[in-house]
Order: structure tokens, then sequence, then C-alpha cells
């Protein structure tokens, strides 16, 4: 690293977010540097090597800066728990192969050579030339994710079977969207007629590419990893539950936890299926009468447009109240997901200058008709008060903390359990009065309970307590699992059947949504003791917003302070 032994941890921790950015220009893009929109990562063993040893290096570097003056303040001293503790977690993961069999539906570094694109800026001729370049670039990014994987399949580094199948198939959905054309290629086609030859050919050589990763997925990956599991076990569970949770979590106690909140949930359910569909024999009765007979919004567009003005309703109510948000941090955008997306709706955080608006986005999967009853909390969730106040706050406060902590340095279990925590914040002002949306919101608490019960239950291969109503005495599988899911939940077969695939390709991730919450509930309850009467909700919320990113470890002793 290019550093001073005089710089204090935010420095340094700006100086990383500086030079990964050079390593990784989807990272750099996301942040809104422009001299990234041109360049892809080098997805092989090599490239994973380079930015591992750049975490080793400011590690190194964090060492020193700890023993300076006034390293020991409130800012620097938060900021250099952040960083050496997402650094390590970083390399337990690249030190123990996981790069070398990163497959699945969501999340990986396959997906975000996509995704990536779905935020580059298009306004101008010279954002498309700069795009013609990074989809040029699309056949090396892949080829180098391949040489990775087959590396892992030398040392016998398996993914599992179940997202490795999931994810050729979103590949050929990636090569051929209808008539012939690549995704690739449908989105180069926005592109000015000026650049048009030049924008076809490297669309058509991305499509290409993604095609011959296909190929090999399906006739020389699929058949070596044949017989592998899909769970990972306890040991490489743990690695990743810290890596996603920001702390060494007790996995027992924690699925212990789900259980409880899974029969607490389970009857305020029933007291609000009971509303809807009296003598319905279980909430999800209720919940599929709903499908059919309960408030919907007809088209595309037109549950885009709903969608985004559940969220700017929601801004008008809450700021000035509950929160207090600058003017740039209102502003957050509706979008359709593109096709071969993952099943959950997901968000993404504004640049760093806020040009490129905060976005949720829904994936419709082929959809044309789109109950109420799932879509009020979960936007709730993705938009405002959820994932766009924080982490677009994140963006506004940066200056004040450190770079790394409003953007890459993200704990997923804290923003998740932030969202979470929104959800039910709505509920406890009194937004979720209507019974359709009151079932909808605890059918989505439910899921992320059942997430904590099967993806630590089935990675774990733990036993299902006797007090349960499904299979007591047995142990969890992945096939349980998916019926247990499925029992439980209003989604579609083929949003449980991607949820579940999800939780194979990322274990630990989801449980953090609940654990998460737990956590801000329970910072917000320390302080609420604290200051009595004089407690300030609305200037708890943005404090507990403007602290940036924080690991489980240490959440909740901040928001107790606050």
């Amino acid at each position: 690293m290019s550093q001073t032994n005089s710089a204090l941890p935010r420095q340094v921790a700006d100086a990383y977010v500086d030079e990964l950015i050079a390593l990784d220009p989807v990272t750099g893009t996301f942040l809104g540097v422009q001299e990234s929109s041109s360049l892809l990562p080098d997805l092989s063993p090599a490239g994973q090597e380079a930015v591992a040893e750049l975490q080793r290096a400011t590690l190194a570097q964090l060492d020193e800066a700890e023993r300076l003056p006034g390293a020991d303040s409130d800012v620097e001293r938060r900021c250099a728990r952040l960083l050496r503790e997402r650094l390590t977690a970083h390399l337990a993961v690249h030190e123990a192969g996981e790069g070398l069999r990163e497959v699945g539906n969501l999340g990986t570094v396959a997906h975000s050579v996509r995704e990536v694109f779905t935020v580059t800026p298009a306004a101008t001729e010279e954002d498309w030339a700069a795009i013609a370049e990074r989809l040029r670039a699309v056949p090396a990014a892949l080829a180098g994710y391949r040489e990775s994987l087959a590396l892992g399949l030398e040392r016998a580094l398996y993914a599992a079977p179940r997202p490795t199948e999931t994810f050729t198939g979103q590949l050929t959905e990636w090569a051929d969207t209808g008539g012939g054309r690549g995704w690739f290629e449908d989105f180069a086609a926005a592109g000015p007629d000026a650049l048009r030859t030049e924008l076809d050919e490297a669309a058509r050589a991305a499509t290409a590419a993604v095609v011959d990763l296909r190929d090999w997925m399906r006739d020389v990956y699929a058949p070596a990893i044949e017989g592998a599991p899909n769970t990972v076990g306890r040991e490489r569970y743990a690695r990743w539950s810290r890596y996603y949770n920001g702390t060494d979590l007790d996995l027992d106690e924690a699925y212990a936890y789900g259980w409880s909140e899974y029969h607490s949930l389970l009857g305020e359910m029933r007291k609000e299926a009971e509303k809807i569909l009296p003598g319905a024999a279980t909430p999800w009765v209720a919940l599929a009468h709903l499908d059919e007979h309960g408030r919907h919004i007809e088209g595309v567009d037109e549950v885009r447009d709903w969608l985004q003005g559940v969220m700017d309703r929601a801004v008008e109510a809450l700021d000035g109240t509950h929160f207090d948000l600058a003017e740039r941090v209102r502003r957050v955008e509706s979008r359709i997901a593109p096709a071969g997306s993952a099943a959950a709706p997901y968000y993404t955080p504004p640049s760093e200058d806020f040009s490129r608006p905060g976005c949720t986005w829904l994936p419709t999967m082929g959809l044309t008709r789109f109950p109420v009853y799932d879509l009020v909390s979960t936007w709730y969730h993705e938009g405002v008060p959820g994932h766009h106040l924080q982490l677009a706050q994140w963006v506004h406060v940066a200056e004040d903390l450190s770079r790394y902590q409003a953007s890459v340095g993200m704990v997923s279990a804290n923003a998740e359990g932030w969202a979470l925590y929104a959800e039910r914040l709505m509920d406890e002002l009194g937004f979720l009065t209507d019974a359709e949306e009151r079932l909808g919101y605890l059918d989505a608490q439910m899921m992320r309970a059942a997430r904590v019960i099967v993806d630590i239950g089935m990675h774990l291969e733990l036993e299902i307590p006797a007090d349960s109503p499904f299979h007591p005495g047995e142990r969890w599988t992945p096939e349980l699992a998916e019926e247990f899911f499925g029992a439980h939940s209003s989604r579609p077969a083929d949003f449980v059947e991607s949820e579940l695939t999800r939780y194979l390709t990322i274990p630990g991730q989801a449980i953090g949504y609940k654990l998460g919450e737990r956590a801000w509930l329970l910072g917000r309850e320390n302080a609420r003791r604290r200051h009595g009467d004089a407690f300030d909700l609305k200037a708890w919320h943005m404090a507990a917003l403007s602290q940036g990113s924080l690991g489980l470890d240490d959440l909740v002793d901040e928001l107790s302070a606050l």
C-alpha cells in the first residue's frame, strides 16, 4: 500500500477503498467512479490473491495506525474495529479457498459481471463508448472466473450441485432472452447509433462468452461435482456466518431463537388470518385466498409506479417526524429487475455523488398481476424506511465517517437487520392497519424466522425440536427445508425453490435478517431505558443511521450508547 506511517485508521480504510477500486472496478462503478465504467475485475485465482494481498497489507498498516495519537477517538476506534473485523473475515474465506467454488443463483462474482451494467452510466455517447469497452472485457472476466472454478476442481473444493444447476440455467437465460439475442445484446440495443456496430460486436462477444461458460458448467463442472454435498457443515458455516454477520454466533442459540420467533409469529398470523378468511385452516390458506381475491396491481409498468408511490408516501410521512432526511436522501427510484435475476427483490445504493439514485428492483418472474399484501412491507424493507434510508444516509455522511464505513465495509446483518426493523417500525407506527397488509407483513417476518431455522438447521444437520408441528425429531435436509419453507410461506413454488438455492449458495447470510433485527431492537431498548422519558426516537434513528457499518459484535453496544 502507498500509505505513510502517520495515517490514522480512517485514512488507512479510505486508502484501502482506493486500491480496492483499482483491482475491482465493479465496486468502483457501484460507488460512482467514472473511471471504472470501462473495466471489469480479474476473477482468476491471481486476481483473488491480489485482493487478499491488499487486505493483508492494509491490516499491517492498521496495526501501526492504531498506535498513533488520536487513534482512540470514537470515530477512529469504530472505523478501525470494522476494518479489522471485515478484512479478517474476508481473508478467512479466501484462505479456505471459498472463492474457488463460488457458484450459485445470486451474489456471486459472475452475477456482478452482468449486474454492473445496470448501474453503469449510460447518458452520453462517451458513457456508451465506455460500456462498449466493458462489454469487450466480459470474455476475459468470465474466463478468469472459469479458471478459478477449474482450480477448485483440482483441489476438490466443490460447489454445491443444486446451485450449480440453477446457475447453469441462468446462464442459458442470459444467453438467449428470446429472439436469438442474449441479455448483453438487449442491453446494448439502447446505445447510440454512432456506436451501433461497436456495441453490437462487443455484446455478441459477451454473449458468446456466456455460452462458453454455460457449456463448460454443464459439460465439465457439473459432472465433476456430482454427488458433492449441497450443505457446508458446521466449520464452513461458522466461517460464512462470521463473514455475513460480523460476529461469531452461538449457532445453536440462534437456531433456538428462530424457533421461538416461529411460534410467536404463528399465533399472530392466525389472529390476522381470521379477519380475512374466518375458519381458515392455516394463515397460508388465507394468504392463498388473497392471491385470488385480494387487492392487486395489474401490469409491470403499473406495479413499478405503484411501488414508487409507496416509497414517496413513506418519505413524506416519516421525514420530520421520525427521521430528518437530507434532500438527496429523499430521492429513491423503483425499477424492474432484469430477466434472469433471482426471485427476491433487492436494492442498490446511490453513487457517492448521488448522481445515480438509490433504486429498488422487483423481479417479475414473468408475472403481470401482483397482489398488494406481500409488496407493502417488502418495499418498506427495500426502500423507505429500510435499505434506502440507511445506505443512502451512510453515503450522505461519508465525509464524517470514512468512505470505507459508508460503502464496502457493509456488514450484511447490520443492513438486513435494519431493513427488517424498518418493517416492524412501520407496523409500530400504525402504517399496517389493513388486515391484508398486516398479514403480509407477518408472513414476511415468518419467512425470516424460517430462514434462521432452515439455514442453520440444514447446513448443520440439526434435529427438528419435539414441539415442532413439522417432522419432530428428524434431522434437517435440503428437501425437508424446502418443504418446511413452502408450507410456511405465501410465496409461489419458483420463489421457494429460488430461496432454498440461495441458502445453499450463501450460507449464513439469510439468518442476519432476524438476528440483525434482534440487535437493533435490543440497542433501541437499551437506549430508551438509559434516557427514560427524554428518549427521542427521531434523534436516535438519525444517530444510529449516521454511524456507518458495524458488525453485530459492536452494533448493540454502539446503539445502546446513543
